[in-house]
């Protein structure tokens, strides 16, 4: 039986009633009246009778229900009709979900409003779920009848948000790569060469389309045409992740300088650190005319001084070789003249000035090493232990001031005098052993190994923090993910590691780049796992053999096996590669010295630099 009948009967019935039964009548009316509303919804109750506070009901949400492009930094909001018990407003009874999952948040109440505030960013194109349970509840403890559910969706129709060049650029380099940025996540199989379209007049611009986080990007296979407009198209075609399109086309064009321009330099302006044997170079947007690249239109100061060097051109690259090695903890600066023209005879708009400031510390000797650069390893006076079927000393010896008892799991491959192998551990050293007695060990092997313990004692000192001072710490102690340029490199906590990912040393096109690394306690590389190997790269001429690792303690390189480390390591306090049972491959292409401990190996591979 309905409401409106009971309302209805209610109105008849009165008329059959004595006025004096009529007060009695209305209040049990009243009675089943209000029992005839029970299942029904708290507002449908409020609208049709007036009365307030009979049970809590949601008013209103945001975002609203149903809608769409929802920001993915909203916050829920649900407001009440009546003063809630705080209580009963918490995770429990205001709920977002995901499909089935869970969306973790704080939710929090003031007046009559709750909040829910997601622990992080909304996800893309994406539908959710929010609730407000029945156990809300209002001061009396009345609860709600029944769960309030709303859906919103944060899908949101692609957009180019920007665009580099920007649209009505002008002077643009003849190098550029063309950039788009969208409003949000695409489908990657969506742009393309057919959906990122550059134009010059009715030609088409040929070039490559990749795309990364929500930038696309156009590389032109050959460089721009000077004084050029060019227009670049993004299609409806591309599509974001949920399979929206653009609502259009979106155009934009941009014009190219017509005179050339320098588009990059080496060093860059304000660089610091750099070599003292540092080829300058400079990068021109167009091939230039080169008897205009000369030493009145590129050369390099110290002050007001000149500083003698060779202008060379080729390509669309201008280098200045000095004459001498710049001098240490010194700022010069190089200009190109607008002497400079391209091969139509336009110069350069403006002289093209830049800086840069030279290393504070001198690169070690190359004889730093003395008769200790012959050796791939050494073992102080505690000697060298191989484990492993493929250990090999290439272009270099091992050598300890112990007994050769001390020395396990190697042959010599000059003498092919055996040190303790077993059928599961041999090593091979193509440079030999040098061991005290007794045999194979003689006093002649010991006197060389006595020379290089010292030899490589005075190496150490000289690399120190003491000799050579003022080493920065780039990544706190952690050098791994870094690309660092040649320099001195002291870790202020006491540790270097190299375990967030390699290290990549860039040479800068200087083949006589150094790298020194100090550390006043240990080293370590790689991190647990078959797949915790950690390497140095050494990129743009870097050589193994110009850099160095001062360790106070001691080495541990990649425990778990693989991985290719660089460099001369000295240690005091031992150098351990890999572990036992691994049989994965560790390379060093460098040197292994410990000064007071023992060099350990397992299958490990170390290549002596030249």
């Amino acid at each position: 039986m309905t409401q409106k009948f009971f309302l209805k009967s209610f109105k008849d019935a009165k008329q059959f009633f004595p006025k004096w039964h009529l007060k009695l009548f209305n209040i049990s009316w009243l009675i089943l009246l209000l029992f005839s509303f029970i299942g029904s919804s708290c507002k449908k109750v409020i609208e049709e009778t007036g009365i307030i506070g009979v049970c809590p009901v949601v008013l209103t949400v945001t975002p609203a229900n149903g809608a769409n492009k929802v920001l993915l930094t909203t916050n829920l909001t649900a407001t009440f009709n009546e003063v809630m018990d705080t209580a009963t407003i918490n995770t429990t009874t205001f709920v977002l979900m995901q499909g089935t999952t869970p969306i973790p948040g704080i939710v929090t109440y003031s007046g009559t409003t709750a909040t829910f505030t997601p622990a992080g960013l909304l996800a893309v194109n994406t539908i959710y779920t929010a609730t407000i349970t029945t156990g809300a509840k209002d001061k009396a403890g009345n609860a709600m009848v029944a769960n309030y559910v709303w859906t919103f969706n944060t899908g949101n129709t692609p957009s180019v948000v920007s665009t580099d060049p920007a649209n009505g650029t002008s002077n643009v380099v003849l190098g550029k790569i063309i950039t788009a940025t969208f409003s949000t996540v695409m489908n990657p199989t969506t742009i393309n060469t057919n959906t990122f379209i550059i134009k010059q007049g009715t030609n088409l611009i040929a070039g490559v389309v990749t795309y990364s986080g929500v930038t696309a990007t156009f590389t032109p296979n050959t460089p721009l045409s000077a004084n050029t407009v060019y227009s670049g198209t993004i299609t409806t075609g591309a599509k974001d992740t949920s399979g929206n399109a653009l609502m259009n086309n979106y155009n934009w064009s941009f014009s190219t300088s017509s005179v050339p321009m320098i588009i990059l330099t080496d060093p860059l302006d304000s660089a610091t650190n750099v070599g003292i044997n540092k080829i300058i170079t400079a990068t021109f947007s167009t091939v230039m005319d080169p008897t205009t690249i000369t030493s009145a239109t590129y050369f390099v100061k110290q002050g007001i001084n000149l500083i003698p060097g060779v202008v060379s051109y080729s390509g669309t690259k201008a280098s200045f070789t000095p004459s001498t090695p710049l001098a240490l903890n010194t700022v010069y600066t190089a200009t190109v003249t607008t002497g400079a023209k391209d091969q139509t005879g336009k110069a350069l708009a403006n002289n093209y000035v830049w800086t840069f400031t030279t290393t504070a510390q001198p690169p070690p000797s190359p004889s730093i090493l003395g008769t200790a650069s012959t050796f791939g390893a050494f073992g102080g006076n505690a000697g060298i232990t191989n484990q492993g079927l493929n250990t090999v000393i290439n272009n270099g010896g091992i050598g300890t001031t112990a007994a050769s008892t001390l020395v396990t799991g190697f042959h010599d491959g000059i003498t092919n005098a055996v040190y303790t192998e077993t059928p599961l551990n041999v090593g091979l050293v193509t440079g030999g052993i040098f061991t005290a007695p007794p045999a194979p060990g003689t006093a002649t092997s010991f006197n060389i190994a006595s020379n290089a313990f010292l030899d490589a004692t005075s190496a150490y000192n000289s690399i120190s923090p003491a000799s050579m001072p003022g080493g920065i710490d780039p990544g706190a102690g952690e050098l791994g993910g870094l690309t660092l340029q040649p320099g001195v490199y002291k870790s202020a906590s006491g540790t270097f590691k190299i375990t967030n990912g390699n290290l990549t040393l860039d040479a800068m096109g200087n083949p006589n780049a150094v790298w020194v690394f100090q550390t006043a306690s240990g080293l370590t590389v790689g991190i647990a796992g078959p797949s915790g190997a950690r390497s140095v790269n050494m990129i743009n001429g870097g050589l193994p053999k110009n850099v160095y690792w001062y360790v106070g303690s001691a080495a541990t390189i990649n425990a778990a096996g693989g991985g290719i480390m660089v460099g001369t390591i000295i240690s005091q306090a031992g150098v351990s590669f890999s572990t036992s049972g691994n049989a994965v491959q560790t390379v060093l292409n460098g040197r292994a010295i410990s000064l007071s401990a023992s060099v350990t190996m397992v299958n490990t591979t170390i290549n002596v630099p030249n």
